[in-house]
């Protein structure tokens, strides 16, 4: 893609979103980046932030849903999220925990410590309930304003928990063998 194509991509996508952030009336920073994330809601600075390029990438994985609508859906969705702000930041303290967690020790040694995989376990269910409750949130500002069909919003939702419920169904496979295997252990 060209330097100007890029541009225009981006100054687009920042239109399109801008004007879904200003029609709900919620108040927010929106920030452009390139973090591999499509979009994202920071609750401490509320912030949304793009990436273009992987924004444009994430609307292509659906077929016939128009590319202004899935960016104006998957905005409402982290609006959502800044509905949602007090819960979010109640969590921080657990949050960092995880973090803490994750930098402290090894994929390797987290996959074979039941305790720690506990805690990826805990920390994926967290998550999924934040992102069910972005999109609850996200379909009563779409009711508001009325930018999506109802069935365009379920595909786009369905899509986008796909990938958290797939990481979590993963790891609590993993976790339940590391049980199973913990327990054949002698003591």
């Amino acid at each position: 893609m060209s330097a100007n194509m890029q541009q225009s991509t981006n100054e687009f996508l920042y239109e399109i979103i801008y004007s879904t952030i200003k029609a709900t009336g919620l108040i927010t920073m929106l920030e452009e980046d390139h973090t591999g994330v499509n979009m994202s809601y920071n609750f401490i600075t509320n912030v949304v932030s793009f990436d273009a390029n992987r924004l444009v990438k994430a609307a292509g994985e659906l077929s016939g849903i128009p590319f202004d609508q899935y960016v104006k859906t998957i905005t409402l969705h982290e609006l959502g999220h800044a509905i949602d702000r007090p819960a979010l930041d109640a969590s921080l303290t657990r949050t960092l925990d995880y973090f803490d967690m994750r930098d402290q020790y090894s994929t390797k040694e987290i996959f074979n410590n039941p305790e720690l995989l506990g805690m990826i376990i805990e920390e994926h269910q967290m998550n999924i309930a934040f992102e069910e409750t972005a999109w609850a949130n996200a379909e009563t500002l779409n009711q508001k304003l009325q930018f999506i069909d109802q069935n365009s919003f379920e595909l786009i939702k369905k899509h986008s928990l796909s990938t958290y419920i797939r990481n979590y169904e993963e790891d609590l496979a993993a976790y339940k063998q590391l049980l199973e295997q913990t327990e054949l252990l002698p003591a």
